[in-house]
């Protein structure tokens, strides 16, 4: 079993920056990267950024120019640094770990609020 743990959401205003964080503790060699997702109220779960252990990024289109991705392999840690935060980012944001073959692991999400 793998817990993935989020923090660093929180209520900033359009243009400002913000950096999430996810632990992962438990059995991480199952697991072959980390990402970020979100889901904003009313609106279906979407991908924002992924690494692989060999520091491969992807990132959506709204995420390309302002949010960054990185990994700590040996803190087993994944961040999520966002700059020029819009109003349409507001969502909660959730660490992902995916296993090969098997269903991913989910953290319990960090709420963003971006205000105009």
């Amino acid at each position: 079993q793998v817990q993935l743990v989020e923090s660093g959401g929180g209520l900033v205003q359009a243009g400002g920056s913000l950096k999430l964080s996810c632990v992962a503790s438990g059995s991480t060699s199952s697991i072959y990267g980390m990402g970020w997702y979100r889901q904003a109220p009313g609106k279906q779960r979407e991908l924002v950024a992924t690494i692989s252990r060999s520091g491969i990024t992807n990132y959506a289109d709204s995420a390309k120019g302002r949010f960054t991705i990185s990994m700590d392999n040996a803190k087993n840690t994944v961040y999520l640094e966002m700059n020029s935060l819009k109003p349409e980012d507001t969502a909660v944001y959730y660490c992902h770990g995916p296993r090969y073959y098997l269903s991913a692991y989910w953290g319990q999400g960090t709420q963003v609020t971006v205000s105009s």
